[in-house]
């Protein structure tokens, strides 16, 4: 068999790659690839997969990824945190213009995957489980899976020989495995869709609700999150406190109950969530992105922009080296890509790990964090930077008075929780 990249006269044959997982990382992997007139092949096992997610976007992710205003079921321009004593606080987005984007999963999955696969990737309805590893730096990876797109119980056992692969198979990627990518802690999320009656539906029109307490959560916040027609109501604990979930489940369920009263659930779902990149993400010609290379933020857990911004960065870069696909890049060319990334997003990821050590570690600080929230100093800056990805570091002054309310903030939630 001829390498895939052994020139035929003077023009050369595309570069092959293959993107395992097509949720918001992959489909943008794809997409990038498939209009740089890369080779792509695109593994997705379960077409109809709706993963565990709050499934909140910043309004940026809206314009730079195109994504139109149908997939969107929400426009949230109002928050509520809840603190452990039960104390509200609002936060309101003053310009008309800016929101929260709630979306369902399987929607915004499938529209990111169906227009990666019309702009050319080839899309592959298949279980990947295994990579036999190439012994030098050219020949290709050969991907063995199971094809379902026939619709057979089994499924029939193909190969794939590819130059490249990108992993962006989830928590439990089956490529960061084969590419021994090591290990990272990781969260639980729990989430029941709660369908409520239209009454009760009204109040969560634009509004959105966050719960901190030990009872909701005791790592993360809790959440009601308004759909197209009903709520994810969820919580998210350290998987060494996995035997909790369904108790933090029941926590949230009742601090939330007057405003659920009369919903039915419709679905339930739960799904690892990483706390931080694992030890490698580029090995020989292999990638991870999205949830598979660990980018998932501390204290907001937010991770699908990060999913779609990584897949997105990785193959800009990948063509890049690549010189549109024309000839195989080593392992250090493609870790160029991790840099970038580093680069952009490592102090976003570092103070949110801050964040989430000073203000989760009891109710008295979740008191503080809440009453922080409060702040209009606070809201802005937190805003900016979610909305826009953009952090504009405070003047001194108002730098000086975030850090004298937060002390202050501190001190009374001792006196405040619970």
């Amino acid at each position: 068999m001829l390498s895939v990249n052994v020139k035929i006269g003077r023009k050369p044959l595309t570069l092959r790659v293959a993107v395992v997982g097509s949720g918001p990382a992959g489909s943008s992997a794809a997409e990038t690839l498939a209009k740089a007139g890369i080779e792509t092949y695109l593994f997705e096992r379960k077409l109809d997969n709706a993963k565990p997610c709050g499934g909140a976007i910043p309004l940026c992710m809206v314009s730079e990824f195109d994504l139109p205003p149908e997939i969107i079921d929400r426009q949230v321009r109002k928050m509520k945190m809840i603190s452990p004593s039960n104390r509200e606080v609002d936060i309101n987005l003053i310009k008309q213009d800016e929101y929260i984007g709630m979306c369902r999963r399987e929607v915004l999955d499938g529209f990111l995957r169906d227009r990666a696969a019309k702009l050319g990737a080839n899309l592959i309805n298949a279980t990947v489980h295994k990579v036999d590893i190439p012994s030098n730096n050219t020949d290709p990876y050969t991907i063995h899976y199971i094809d379902h797109s026939e619709g057979a119980v089994q499924g029939i056992t193909r190969t794939l020989k590819v130059d490249l692969i990108i992993g962006a198979d989830g928590a439990n990627s089956r490529i960061a495995k084969e590419m021994d990518a090591g290990d990272y802690n990781y969260a639980i999320a729990f989430q029941e869709r709660i369908r409520l009656p239209q009454d009760k539906m009204a109040y969560y029109n634009d509004l959105a609700e966050m719960y901190v307490g030990n009872d909701v959560s005791t790592d993360f916040y809790a959440w009601v999150f308004p759909k197209y027609d009903h709520v994810a109501v969820g919580t998210g604990t350290m998987h060494v406190n996995k035997a909790s979930i369904k108790q933090l489940q029941a926590g949230i369920r009742a601090r939330a109950s007057e405003k659920l009263a009369g919903g039915k659930i419709i679905k339930v779902e739960a799904h690892p969530i990483p706390e931080h990149p694992r030890p490698r993400r580029v090995v020989g010609r292999i990638a991870l992105v999205g949830d598979a290379a660990g980018y998932v933020t501390k204290s907001s857990g937010e991770g699908i922009y990060f999913a779609a911004k990584s897949g997105r960065m990785c193959a800009e870069t990948i063509v890049e080296i690549s010189q549109n696909g024309s000839r195989i890049p080593t392992e250090n060319e493609i870790k160029l890509y991790i840099q970038r990334w580093d680069k952009k997003y490592g102090l976003t990821y570092k103070v949110l790990d801050i964040l989430q050590t000073v203000f989760y570690r009891s109710d008295a600080t979740r008191e503080a964090f809440v009453e922080m929230c409060g702040d209009l100093d606070v809201q802005k800056l937190t805003f900016d930077s979610y909305l826009y990805k953009t952090v504009v570091p405070a003047n001194p002054f108002t730098q000086l008075k975030i850090t004298a309310k937060t002390i202050g903030s501190l001190i009374r939630g001792n006196a405040l929780a619970p």
